[in-house]
């Protein structure tokens, strides 16, 4: 559908929205990232006058930049994962290669069972082909958009949607009303023509700052591994204040027609 000013523009975070992971799959995932980066810091050359570190110190030093860029996140702002090995690198003082780091990302994604949230794909193909223009807005903060591209390909969601927007690949992240103004930008729809959808405290507040018609809250897949939802969900922020919300996704063209 092309995208243009007399449409009507359906914006859509990814996880726990779109697809999602299973608590224990996403709790071993997360994990598995932090393993990754202990492993590219300890493999990486120390720089000169620098102190040898540990394993274990190398692996707070991460973990305490991984959770200063979700708090950054939260704020709006985009630290992604280059930047985060970059960071760690430089207080362990190891000259650390963030490249490596993302290819193995991209195999660690790759090779996750990622899955589509129960009815999602269908209702967005039936909304798209009724004139709808679709986004994804995403904080992709603990893997780039690069690596989640080849998995949302293979579970076909990519063909749905017109216009991704990964806040790795951007200088904000949601609640920021420019991540959502550059979905807006990208698909010529004003702000009173798009809704937005989420699990999310930063969802329903970035559709709010950034003008959009409504933010519409999902609740269906409000399971989370314990990592997650100590880092991204601080207390109240998977229930955030919104008259529109919906658990099962047949249910979100009602609402739609409700709100446009």
């Amino acid at each position: 559908m092309a995208p243009g000013n007399g449409g009507r523009l359906l914006s859509l975070d990814l996880w726990h929205t779109l697809v999602y992971l299973e608590p224990e799959t996403e709790e071993r995932y997360m994990r598995e990232q932090v393993d990754l980066a202990e492993r590219t810091l300890s493999a990486a050359p120390t720089a000169p006058g620098r102190p040898p570190l540990d394993d274990a110190q190398l692996r707070a030093a991460f973990e305490k930049v991984y959770a200063e860029a979700v708090a950054a996140s939260q704020q709006g702002r985009s630290v992604g994962p280059a930047k985060q090995m970059e960071e760690a690198g430089a207080r362990t003082g190891r000259r650390a290669n963030a490249q490596a780091y993302l290819r193995g990302l991209d195999e660690l994604v790759a090779h996750t069972g990622f899955l589509p949230a129960p009815g999602a794909f269908d209702v967005v193909r039936k909304l798209r082909g009724e004139g709808w223009t679709t986004a994804v807005v995403s904080n992709t903060v603990g893997e780039p958009g690069a690596s989640l591209r080849p998995v949302l390909d293979r579970l076909g969601l990519t063909p749905l949607v017109d216009r991704f927007i990964f806040s790795d690949e951007e200088p904000w992240t949601k609640p920021s009303p420019e991540i959502f103004r550059e979905a807006l930008r990208q698909t010529l729809i004003p702000p009173g023509r798009a809704v937005h959808v989420g699990d999310g405290w930063v969802d329903i507040e970035g559709a709010r700052r950034a003008g959009l018609r409504a933010g519409i809250l999902y609740t269906g897949l409000h399971r989370y591994g314990a990592k997650y939802r100590a880092l991204f969900l601080p207390e109240g922020w998977s229930n955030p204040p919104t008259p529109y919300r919906f658990e099962r996704w047949p249910e979100l063209p009602a609402i739609l027609e409700r709100i446009l």
